[in-house]
């Protein structure tokens, strides 16, 4: 029953309240479109292996291009390409400081510590 009326209270926000504000759901799909894309593209800047979720990949490249693109836009006033490379730069500081919080925490290791 509970699962019931989350899906409900997602359905209707997708396509009831969305598009009462403006925002379409196209708009949801481009933009974890895009944030994965940036995040992956922030995940190969970084060496080593990052042990994070393609769902972490995706929410931290998104906050990054958000956050690179206005940083580039309206601080730096700079072209598409430098705006680009910006939210990656931003992706990747923040999937550096994810990746190494966790590990640092002992968070998702599956190595014992002696």
């Amino acid at each position: 029953m509970p699962v019931l009326l989350v899906l409900a209270a997602v359905v209707i926000a997708l396509f009831v309240v969305l598009p009462l504000v403006g925002m379409a759901l196209w708009a949801l799909i481009s933009a974890a479109i895009v944030g994965l894309i940036v995040g992956g593209l922030g995940r190969l800047v970084i060496p080593g292996r990052q042990q994070l979720s393609l769902w972490a990949t995706m929410l931290l490249g998104w906050i990054g291009s958000v956050v690179g693109g206005f940083i580039a836009d309206r601080l730096l006033h700079v072209g598409a390409i430098l705006t680009l490379l910006v939210q990656i730069a931003i992706a990747a500081l923040l999937i550096w400081f994810f990746a190494g919080t966790r590990s640092r925490s002992g968070l998702g290791s599956r190595t014992a510590r002696w």
